[in-house]
């Protein structure tokens, strides 16, 4: 136990901290209320605290709970702090208004809140899956044969696309990820945030704003705002282990976090955390026992025998391997009683092994033993995409007073850099002289950001105003020539020296904010923000926003925003080009960039903004402490989305030539794809949120939660597609890219959760609805697949041993649910030859069945 300062003639006040329950808890704060006074409490919840005399009020704080303040006459009893959790709809939160907190039920617009428990009772091992099976709204799952995207795996809000929602972490802009997602996945076109980058364990919550966004914090904030609050205890050393494995045998997990801190001069904090997290791979492949995609019956003359032994055709269908070390740190320190310095970063590695299309020996062949021994029986082989991926952030910020204002200055950069290697495969051309393994090249992204935010509360009125400044920077990486000369390495040719790039932009904005609590009852608010890009121009973005009182426990609100997103410099830059010489002819396919004079020959314009409107009204209430509820219906319109091209290539006549084809043999181009603004979209949903705290059964307590979203995206008029491909009968984005955009996630999502806590057991049982998606096929609506909603039921058990030592067991997916299988009415390539099962191009939960998931936490 930590105790306060050596007071002359003190008196000394004995007493615990516990919870609701009466269970302590331990290195909790008590404080002598307007005074630098106060203790830790220990490992079991006990304190002494010396103070001058008496009246005197103390207060304890335990992240999580309530705040209480009691007023002591005498040290004669020792006192007792029951501390209430703290109420969901009520909590303070700081997104969602640049200038003054607020708590949930007084915010205009809907805001999540969620603590470090609130993940782990979710029982999955990534901070992405956490908040799938947390928030409705959020989506990600895992990804297979999908290159990169599968270690990444796109996550968004609403279904609006990871490039429209923004991550913050302590309220500063998280750079990108350095991937565009160009994989036939959910999210494909579109640049997202590295969720994975923090570990769940540095976390102390996280708020999450549905709602647009972009007049206060600037580009991406279409759909809402995730911000990452790091933990900043000091009271203790917690270390947590926790493992796990399929109802199969595989896929097994494991995990080692540490989180700790000190105190600076008794003024200041450290807190750090170290995770490490390594993930084994599964296996949920198709078994066809012959293969269409090839034509290779299952009785084959030649071939029969080795199908009888791979009835998969060597697939790896699932979960990569992964491996993951992650180091955070998060310090402040006050220079005086207006001044504080702080600073925050993370380091974050990961290595995954991922597996492309098994290469069947009647697809592949290996004359020159590379990948067999010779003598031996030729099985063919399993390329495979390696990732090395490396994740950081740094902030340092100066909070301060300046006549007047609150005064926040920081400067923060980070990056994300992913390698490419491709492992166990041959260039064919190359012959005996191939390697096996080849370096495929890989990008960068990084950002540099400074700001200056201001703000003040005059009486009723909060104005605040602030700039931001930041500078970004795209970074393609050739692969040695091996991986890409003639056909390249097997699964995925590197990157060619032509595509290798650096570019850089920068953009300036400031933004103005102003609150006006009318009354009690009424709020009104406004932001305006100006942004300019040193590459697209400039944007202004507004909100207007109240919310009324109609009494102390139910409260409407409304809000009306304009947003806008900045094309991605990957958007604007990438390009993935293969050239192929035959026949002394050279022939160039693959992605070209938006600069590139083959795309600009087709009528394609300069990448420009994106633009929203966001139109949103909800109502929330309250029953005393225990019972929450809102409900908020939105309406967003996005205009010039920018989309993934579908192929443009050669219509297969070559008695003539078409405008179009003029411009590919021009620029010596087979097919080409590219990036442009081509759709405009309109989501209409409601996001319906139930609490019941404290339900008293038996001798332990119940808590109920029920969350929902509801959605519904459709495309706004037709696709703008540049003349010259529309005359010439070209379709840029077919019904199966744009089925991505509209039914590739569940519109509808269900949360039921309930945990019972009984003495020192917490029972948890979580209920999830993924509602259906489907899956559109390119030309012909007969073969569209609707995949039905499916309910995945968690069910898990914690236990206190001590007050520092607990342990958990949880179940996911108790009931072993798949999603429906592949039916592919008919068309080979819709599951390529029966390799897949399961739907990897619409995705609802992924296909890993049960897992079982075992934890142990100490507290030192």
């Amino acid at each position: 136990m930590i105790v306060g300062p050596t007071v002359m003639n003190a008196q000394t006040i004995k007493g615990i901290v516990t919870d609701e329950n009466g269970q302590p808890l331990p290195y909790s704060n008590v404080i002598e209320k307007e005074t630098s006074n106060g203790v830790t409490t220990d490992g079991n919840g006990n304190f002494e605290i010396k103070v001058k005399g008496f009246p005197v009020t103390l207060i304890a704080k335990y992240v999580g709970f309530q705040n209480k303040s009691i007023e002591v006459n005498s040290a004669s009893a020792a006192i007792v702090f029951k501390l209430d959790p703290n109420n969901s709809l009520d909590e303070v939160v700081v997104t969602g208004n640049r200038s003054k907190v607020r708590s949930v039920l007084n915010s205009a617009v809907p805001i999540d809140k969620l603590y470090a428990e609130d993940l782990k009772s979710s029982g999955q091992v990534t901070f992405d899956k956490m908040l799938a099976y947390k928030i409705p709204s959020f989506n990600s799952s895992s990804q297979a044969i999908s290159d990169a995207t599968a270690h990444f795996d796109p996550a968004d809000l609403r279904g609006l696309g990871p490039s429209r929602t923004l991550v913050l972490v302590n309220g500063k802009r998280k750079n990108q990820s350095a991937l565009v997602y160009i994989n036939d996945t959910p999210g494909k076109g579109e640049v997202g945030t590295d969720m994975k980058s923090i570990p769940f364990s540095a976390i102390e919550r996280v708020e999450v704003l549905r709602d647009g966004a972009s007049a206060q914090y600037g580009s991406d904030a279409i759909a809402g705002v995730v911000n990452i609050i790091l933990k900043k205890q000091t009271n203790f050393t917690e270390v947590s282990l926790t493992s796990g494995v399929t109802s199969q045998g595989d896929g097994f997990n494991f995990g080692a976090d540490l989180n700790s801190g000190f105190k600076i001069a008794d003024k200041g904090f450290v807190n750090f955390n170290i995770s490490y997290l390594a993930q084994n791979k599964t296996n949920r492949a198709g078994k066809p026992g012959k293969d269409d995609l090839f034509g290779v019956a299952a009785d084959d003359a030649q071939w029969g025998d080795w199908l009888s032994r791979n009835p998969d055709l060597g697939m790896t269908i699932g979960l990569p391997d992964s491996k993951m070390g992650a180091f955070v740190v998060n310090a402040e320190y006050p220079l005086s009683e207006v001044t504080t310095v702080y600073a925050f970063g993370d380091v974050n590695i990961r290595k995954g092994t991922s597996y492309a299309l098994y290469r069947a020996p009647y697809w592949v062949s290996d004359p020159n033993n590379l990948l067999h021994e010779a003598g031996t029986t030729y099985n063919g082989f399993q390329p495979t995409f390696e990732t090395d991926i490396f994740d950081n952030l740094g902030s340092i910020g100066l909070r301060s007073n300046v006549f007047g204002f609150n005064a926040d200055f920081s400067l923060t950069a980070g990056s994300n850099k992913v390698d490419y290697t491709v492992g166990n495969s041959l260039n064919v051309s190359l012959g005996a002289n191939s390697p096996t393994q080849f370096e495929a090249g890989g990008y960068t992204f990084s950002q540099l950001v400074g700001n200056a935010d201001f703000s003040r509360t005059f009486d009723k009125v909060t104005f605040g105003f602030g700039t931001e400044i930041r500078r970004e920077q795209f970074e393609a990486r050739a692969g040695q020539e091996e991986s890409y000369v003639g056909g390249g390495a097997q699964s995925f040719p590197g990157l060619q020296p032509a595509n290798a790039l650096k570019e850089t932009r920068s953009n300036v904005g400031v933004y103005t904010t102003l609150d006006y609590d009318m009354s009690e009852a009424f709020l009104i608010g406004g932001s305006i923000r100006y942004e300019n890009y040193s590459d697209f121009g400039d944007n202004i973005s507004w909100k207007v926003s109240s919310r009324y009182k109609l009494t102390n426990d139910v409260a409407i609100r409304a809000s009306f925003s304009t947003g806008f997103r900045a094309p991605a410099l990957h958007q604007i830059y990438l390009s993935n080009i293969q050239t192929l010489v035959s026949g002394g002819r050279i022939s160039n396919q693959g992605t070209f960039n938006n600069v590139d004079p083959a795309v600009i020959g087709l009528g394609v314009p300069k990448l420009d903004a994106e633009e929203s409107q966001n139109i949103a009204t909800g109502i929330t209430f309250r029953s005393g402490a225990n019972f929450s509820a809102s409900l908020d219906f939105y309406h967003i319109k996005v205009r010039n989305r920018v989309l993934f091209s579908g192929e443009v290539g050669f219509d297969g006549d070559d008695t003539t030539t078409n405008p179009v084809e003029e411009v590919l043999l021009d620029n010596d181009i087979t097919s080409m794809k590219f990036f442009i603004n081509a759709v405009n979209t309109i989501t209409k949903g409601v996001d319906v949120v139930l609490n019941y705290k404290n339900l008293e059964i038996g001798t332990g307590r119940l808590g109920l939660n029920l969350a929902s979203n509801i959605a519904n995206t459709k495309i706004d008029g037709k696709i703008g597609t540049p003349a010259i491909l529309s005359a010439n009968g070209y379709d840029i984005f077919n019904r199966k890219e744009q089925g991505r955009i509209l039914s590739a996630r569940p519109n509808t999502k269900v949360l039921l959760g309930m945990n019972y806590d009984l003495n020192k057991t917490t029972f948890i049982f979580n209920n999830t609805y993924f509602g259906e998606v489907t899956w559109q096929h390119a030309t012909d609506v007969a073969k569209d697949q609707t995949f039905a909603g499916k309910v995945i039921t968690d069910l898990g058990v914690a236990y206190n041993f001590t007050s520092t030592l607990s342990a958990n067991v949880m179940v996911n997916n108790l009931l072993n649910v798949y999603p429906d299988l592949l039916d592919t009415k008919g068309d080979v390539v819709t599951d390529l030859g029966g390799r897949f099962k399961y739907a990897w191009e619409v995705n609802q939960f992924g296909f890993s069945g049960t897992t079982f998931t075992a934890g142990l936490n100490f507290k030192f």
